[in-house]
């Protein structure tokens, strides 16, 4: 019996973690930084309200699902930088 409510306890705790509210401004900075690591160059990334309609790629949502966070890719400069 000990067995099995340290165990459901444990389930419990792991699960809390998965429910954390993540800001918006950490999220997109995580983002941010997957993205220059993989030399992802002429992007924005945007939070707008979760009902905001777009037809850029929707990457995240964050808030507690209230917000989303867009990519948008950019135009390459004329000059190839």
């Amino acid at each position: 019996m000990k067995k099995m409510i340290v165990a459901s306890s444990l389930i419990l705790m792991s699960t809390t973690g998965f429910a954390a509210i993540i800001s918006c401004d950490e999220l997109k900075q995580k983002i941010d930084t997957k993205l220059e690591g993989k030399s992802v160059k002429h992007y924005r990334l945007q939070v707008a309200a979760k009902d905001t309609e777009t037809k850029n790629r929707v990457v995240a949502s964050c808030d507690g699902g209230k917000k989303i966070i867009i990519y948008h890719r950019l135009a390459a400069p004329k000059n190839g930088h």
